[in-house]
């Protein structure tokens, strides 16, 4: 299967809200990135949790679907964050990978990092692959 950017946007609006942008849009890792405004930070001038929580449960979504059938759309069951250091530059830059596909699920791991490539949030989430209802 594939999807463009523009697919994300129509299917899931809030992506194109939080003004996440899409690098790879790949089975095998999903590339994302979120553009720092101060409007999307807190103390610190650093980027909001949130902020990096919506694109990381985004680039997880995109990821699973991507590794489910064509007509099923992701719902987030589960997920899991570490904020390991605060994200401060340019933005913040999302890899989301597989852990494990079943059937009805999708594992991944997003990592996000700053503009300096370091490791700062690293998020787990199970997604459900639902069929979809036009």
């Amino acid at each position: 299967m594939t999807i463009t950017e523009q697919d994300v946007y129509t299917l899931a609006p809030f992506a194109r809200t939080l003004g996440i942008r899409f690098g790879a849009l790949k089975a095998d890792a999903v590339t994302a990135q979120l553009a720092y405004t101060p409007e999307q930070s807190t103390v610190g001038a650093a980027m909001h949790g949130g902020a990096l929580m919506g694109l990381a449960d985004v680039a997880g979504a995109v990821c699973a679907t991507l590794n489910g059938p064509a007509d099923t759309v992701p719902a987030t069951m589960e997920s899991t964050t570490h904020f390991l250091r605060p994200v401060h530059g340019t933005g913040a830059f999302a890899t989301s990978r597989p852990l494990h596909v079943g059937k009805s699920t999708v594992a991944v791991e997003i990592d996000i990092r700053d503009d300096k490539d370091r490791l700062c949030t690293r998020v787990t989430q199970l997604v459900a692959l639902r069929r979809r209802h036009d």
